[in-house]
């Protein structure tokens, strides 16, 4: 059982997604902090010097024994505006892979092309050989 399991985290494919999980974790910090420390500020000053974070619909008020019950819209709206962004990032990766691997396959179907068969070959072979008698 446990050559199995070394075999199977020994492959390429288990690898490649472990890289990638720690490489989307870390550009998903990047993406939060554009989008907090950047582009919601700045979305807040265009409309109007609102702080989307502090935006909340109190359900109802803190008092001394109970916390504030209420909505946060506003940590809503950045997360969406997160994904939005962390969506096309990886729609705009996924276009240029795709981009390089139809290039790959086209230059592959190009080389096999000007490669002769067998049988061209063999019927190359025998039409000289007719072409000679």
């Amino acid at each position: 059982m446990f050559k199995e399991f070394k075999e199977f985290i020994s492959k390429g494919n288990v690898m490649d997604l472990a890289v990638g999980v720690i490489i989307g974790a870390a550009f998903g910090k990047i993406v939060t902090s554009l989008v907090d420390d950047i582009i919601m500020p700045i979305i807040g000053i265009i409309l109007g010097k609102i702080d989307f974070s502090n935006l909340k619909f109190v359900i109802t008020p803190a008092t001394a024994t109970t916390p504030e019950a209420a909505v946060k819209y506003g940590l809503f709206i950045q997360n969406v505006v997160n994904f939005l962004i962390m969506a096309f990032v990886i729609f705009l990766m996924v276009k240029f892979i795709n981009k390089l691997r139809k290039t790959d396959a086209e230059t592959t179907e190009e080389v096999a092309e000007d490669v002769p068969t067998k049988e061209e070959i063999l019927l190359s072979e025998i039409r000289d050989i007719l072409k000679n008698k």
